[in-house]
């Protein structure tokens, strides 16, 4: 069933997605190339429409067939069809960021408030008690929901980055819902891990079609969701879980602020410094670029599946060094600026005789 529902996801976008392509271009949803842009023609966006209909269309069929569950599930598909219509509108009339957050929230208050989806709680490591969130349960998820879907955004600037990333991503939240033998989990990571892979075929270096806002808030409010379902209310440990698997886009958001506060910029500035950029401007290829970032987001999926496997200690000293890792490759090229090496500064002036 599983197998068969990525297969038939993947097929089905591999065939809408030259007649959304065309789509695109009628109703002026296209990508016009400017400074901060690595493409030199217009290309047509909204590609990410592909993806939607090929995990609603294969999403409906399995559900129908082997769950008979469809009214339990329309919060999910409630949800992604807001946020689609918003990201369609995004790519056709370039929205300000106000009705664009807006949306966002509307969709995850929905998975949230009809849907059921809280993280109510966790459990504190070295500690018999729970964190009880309360009031901020609702608050908190629909933080976490928004936070990913513009970290996906965020990301989406080569050629089959940000649906590369969301596929590794989803690959590793389908393992481990399969570990857990939590089936729906797992289905719907393979049918949207099928739509995206068939989506790639188009979208891969050189890109013919860009999924555009469409797509890039599609597959954040998917993983955010999935990553929620899979590992809510549980411990401390699990709750990082999904932190881990998306450490590439969250680091590269996470970074993007402080570069901001640092450069004394607005938070919502756009710029030409994220970590795609650092590493083309360092003199890596777009493809090159994009393989290294999709190795990058490979190994914090093992870390992912290897810190649910591990102790409280082993854990806490695989975090330690994940942070480790991460902050001396950003002051290594140069994420924040090139004058932030704090820790690249302390380990040489230690070296000095």
């Amino acid at each position: 069933m599983l197998i068969g529902a990525l297969l038939v996801a993947f097929l089905l976008s591999i065939f809408l997605t030259p007649f959304v392509g065309k789509l695109a271009f009628k109703l002026g949803a296209t990508d016009k190339p400017n400074e901060r842009k690595v493409h030199s023609k217009i290309m047509p966006r909204m590609g990410g429409l592909a993806i939607f209909l090929s995990f609603f269309i294969t999403f409906l069929l399995f559900t129908i067939l082997f769950t008979n569950d469809l009214w339990g599930q329309l919060p999910l598909l409630v949800g992604a069809l807001v946020i689609i219509l918003i990201g369609m509108a995004d790519d056709i009339y370039e929205l300000r960021a106000a009705p664009k957050f807006l949306g966002q929230v509307l969709a995850a208050l929905i998975i949230v408030l009809w849907g059921g989806l809280e993280v109510e709680f966790i459990n504190l490591p070295f500690f018999t008690d729970t964190l009880e969130f309360g009031v901020l349960s609702i608050p908190i998820t629909i933080l976490w929901i928004v936070g990913i879907i513009n970290a996906i955004n965020l990301i989406d600037g080569l050629d089959g980055l940000a649906g590369g990333v969301s596929t590794i991503a989803l690959v590793t939240i389908a393992t481990m819902a399969l570990i857990q033998r939590d089936l729906f989990v797992a289905m719907v990571a393979l049918i949207v891990i099928g739509s995206t892979l068939g989506f790639l075929k188009y979208n891969f270096h050189p890109a013919k079609i860009f999924m555009g806002d469409t797509g890039a808030l599609f597959l954040g409010y998917i993983i955010a969701v999935l990553s929620l379902l899979g590992f809510k209310n549980v411990t401390m440990i699990s709750l990082i879980v999904p932190i881990i698997i998306l450490g590439v886009p969250i680091s590269d958001t996470f970074f993007a602020i402080i570069r901001r506060v640092v450069n004394k910029q607005p938070i919502s500035a756009a710029d030409k410094s994220h970590l795609h950029h650092c590493l083309i401007n360092l003199g890596f290829t777009h493809k090159q670029t994009v393989l290294l970032i999709y190795a990058l987001a490979a190994c914090f999926g093992l870390a992912a599946i290897i810190f649910s496997f591990a102790t409280m200690w082993g854990a806490l000293i695989l975090v330690t060094g994940l942070l480790l890792i991460i902050e001396i490759f950003v002051e290594k090229i140069g994420l924040v600026n090139s004058n932030y090496q704090p820790l690249l500064k302390m380990l040489n002036f230690k070296n000095k005789p």
